[in-house]
């Protein structure tokens, strides 16, 4: 069976405290970042973040597409052209290389916790398997969240939506702004013509 380190949350939450998603990013890294047993790791990687979960031992799962391994080159592009990522048991040293990371359970108030045990068992079962890969729909952190909680979900891919729609509305605001403006300036300009006929 897996070790996994006891941490400060866990002390917050036997003694009634409850734990806000973004103060257990900081207890990460107040911790030394020593994860527990099905912890959800949030590794940023500048414009998104990758995923994993704990499995002990110094180990994480997660899904890899080709993208995520260091010189990747073509098999990247082939990767997401087909739609295909794999599962991997990796040290989290060596996924998260020269980044940070942080526990980040954010949907633990949303969703109950799957038990740790059917957790690693699901884990390790799908450890080697090619899975269905999308950036939107099926992604690192839609795997991870089915797995700890039996939801695919992703944030970072609301976020994006929500950000695009903002946006495209500020781009929409924009045009027509600059439409109103351009035609005030031609009526104007006809107006200025007409008079002095």
């Amino acid at each position: 069976m897996p070790l996994c380190g006891n941490n400060i949350k866990a002390v917050c939450v036997s003694n009634g405290i409850r734990v806000k998603a973004e103060e257990q990013k900081e207890f990460a890294m107040a911790e030394d970042k020593k994860p527990n047993c099905g912890d959800l790791i949030e590794i940023p990687r500048g414009l998104y973040q990758h995923w994993a979960i704990y499995v002990g031992d110094g180990y994480v799962v997660h899904l890899a597409s080709a993208s995520e391994h260091a010189n990747a080159g073509a098999s990247s592009v082939k990767s997401v052209v087909h739609n295909k990522a794999t599962v991997k048991r990796e040290k989290l040293e060596d996924v998260v290389g020269n980044d940070t990371y942080y526990i980040n359970n954010h949907l633990d108030e949303k969703y109950e916790p799957h038990p740790i045990q059917d957790i690693l068992q699901d884990a390790k079962i799908l450890v080697d398997k090619e899975l269905q890969y999308g950036v939107t729909t099926k992604n690192c952190e839609h795997f991870v969240t089915l797995l700890r909680y039996g939801q695919p979900h992703s944030q970072q891919v609301e976020d994006a939506a929500v950000y695009g729609s903002l946006i495209a509305g500020i781009v929409v605001l924009g045009y027509v702004i600059f439409k109103l403006a351009t035609s005030k300036d031609k009526e104007k300009e006809k107006n200025e013509h007409g008079n002095g006929k």
